[in-house]
């Protein structure tokens, strides 16, 4: 049985793969796997960091402040989808405001 976190995390893992693979590799993710570099493979540059956000916004209902923009949060699904659940943590600790601080 899967709790509510790890059906948040699963679909939260899956919403943002699917964005990337049909965003930055025109559908063809074989290669890519949760841990993959974006930097270090070329899969998103500059703009599409801030596409990615805009999506990440919008559909987790988040904000993300400049600051938060490093690759220790933005390098990989993996480090999307920890960035995320600690974004969705905060928010449920301070009241359910998913801005940033």
């Amino acid at each position: 049985m899967v709790n509510d976190s790890g059906r948040c995390e699963m679909e939260s893992r899956t919403a943002l793969r699917q964005f990337i693979v049909e965003t930055f590799l025109f559908g063809d993710g074989d290669g890519v796997k949760d841990d993959t570099s974006f930097l270090e493979n070329g899969v998103i540059d500059s703009t599409g960091i801030l596409d990615l956000i805009m999506f990440m916004e919008e559909t987790f209902h988040i904000k993300i402040a400049d600051e938060e923009v490093v690759p220790e949060n933005f390098d990989s699904i993996q480090c999307l989808v920890s960035f995320l659940d600690r974004k969705v943590a905060l928010a449920a600790q301070e009241g359910g405001d998913t801005g940033a601080s």
